[in-house]
């Protein structure tokens, strides 16, 4: 029974794990609508993680590492993986000039930022009630709802000719590059973002989490699947506003 007990979490994070590995896959292959299920689901398997440990008392700094560790996979490699495909139809040109390299392949700094971002947090004693620069779940949400936006988009366009190579090139390699490098950037930035951890219960101790709350779900009314990347900018954005309460 105590082996159940003290191992229930650390195998609902091996299942996050599990998800991520089948999603990078399936991105890989083109499955956009299996990746999305799977980063729904190690989504789902990443708050019951930490929360079974917590009704459990099962709290373990083996469980910690290995949260980091499934975190890195579902959260780290996908979205890397995304803007890899992103920026794969450009080869190895920019702005007119041919570089030794392909520019896909800085598609992984986000895949480099999210551990660095992980192992910070691991580290800081602070965040425990706000999250320092934008959690990878978030990031990841971010990085594949735009990149299945785009693919969407040259789907529901390709009797125009706009298939997923030219609108690639239209927006220009340089966009992809430079929203990796903020993308990036966010992972590891001094920022305070809102976090759903409940220091009191107070009304206005918790504005911040029902601005954020209320303006999520009327974006997600309005625009619906489509409003998800939308949904992170918002969050973003929300969390500038109430810096000085985040504490």
């Amino acid at each position: 029974m105590n082996f159940f007990k003290n191992n229930l979490a650390n195998a609902l994070t091996l299942g996050n794990l599990f998800s991520g590995c089948v999603g990078a896959v399936h991105l890989l292959n083109g499955d956009y609508g299996v990746t999305a299920i799977c980063i729904i689901l190690s989504l789902v398997l990443d708050f019951f993680d930490g929360f079974v440990a917590r009704a459990l008392k099962a709290n373990s700094n083996l469980g910690t590492q290995l949260d980091s560790l499934a975190d890195m996979v579902s959260f780290g490699v996908i979205p890397g993986l995304a803007m890899f495909k992103m920026l794969e139809p450009f080869g190895n040109k920019l702005l007119g000039i041919e570089l030794p390299f392909e520019l896909k392949y800085f598609g992984f700094l986000i895949t480099l930022f999210s551990c660095l971002r992980l192992a910070i947090f691991n580290l800081d004693e602070d965040q425990k009630y706000y999250f320092k620069g934008l959690n990878t779940p978030s990031n990841t949400i971010l990085i594949f709802g735009i990149y299945n936006f785009i693919q969407t988009l040259s789907l529901s366009n390709s009797e125009n000719q706009f298939g997923s190579l030219n609108i690639n090139l239209n927006l220009g390699a340089e966009v992809w590059l430079v929203l990796t490098i903020i993308s990036s950037w966010l992972l590891v930035s001094p920022i305070k973002m809102i976090a759903m951890k409940f220091k009191s219960m107070k009304l206005k101790d918790n504005y911040p989490k029902l601005a954020l709350l209320v303006g999520a779900i009327l974006i997600l009314l309005i625009f619906k699947t489509v409003g998800i990347p939308l949904v992170i900018l918002y969050y973003i954005f929300i969390s500038l506003i109430f810096q000085k309460q985040l504490k």
